[in-house]
């Protein structure tokens, strides 16, 4: 549903002619702050929404397995910091969700690494097979990819992760 939506908004911004690129996040500007909300449903163009959907449903798909409470809360800490990260260090107006992307791939890794359940397990090593490789976005390289909305983002996501992890088996005896 969250798929559709950024879809439907791409769609009125082209026919708007991208008057909805202005709810990106616009860097050091404290009047814009609200936008680190908005920036991860907002795209620039179709050709960087298509490249983002296929591992948004995938990576969000597999990071709510645990439950839709756990994966809103895991989403708003990696919007948070990954806008937050963006706002700080980026220099340029900056959108997509690939803060989500790569939040969900730090939160879906954070999970096995802090769970420790076999299902937890199966999922990270799978994430780290079918989407390993994208950690390299974390690094600057290309002047028109926000790496540090890919850094934030895969930051929030361990965070996250590590947030709403199991606490101790309340049920142990105490000695």
């Amino acid at each position: 549903m969250v798929t559709a939506g950024m879809w439907v908004l791409e769609i009125a911004d082209y026919v708007m002619g991208g008057a909805l690129d202005d709810y990106g996040i616009r860097p050091h500007d404290v009047s814009d702050l609200t936008d680190v909300f908005t920036a991860p449903f907002m795209h620039g163009g179709f050709g960087h929404l298509i490249g983002n959907t296929v591992p948004f449903v995938i990576l969000g798909f597999l990071a709510a397995v645990r439950g839709i409470a756990k994966f809103l809360v895991a989403s708003l800490i990696i919007i948070v910091v990954g806008g937050l990260g963006v706002w700080f260090l980026s220099s340029a107006n900056t959108l997509g969700s690939s803060i989500l992307i790569f939040g969900f791939f730090g939160y879906l890794l954070g999970r096995g690494l802090f769970e420790r359940r076999l299902l937890d397990l199966a999922i990270a090593a799978g994430v780290v097979l079918l989407y390993g490789t994208m950690i390299f976005g974390v690094l600057p390289s290309d002047p028109s990819i926000s790496w540090q909305g890919h850094l934030f983002g895969l930051i929030g996501g361990v965070l996250g992760s590590w947030v709403l992890r199991r606490g101790p088996d309340r049920r142990a005896v105490e000695a």
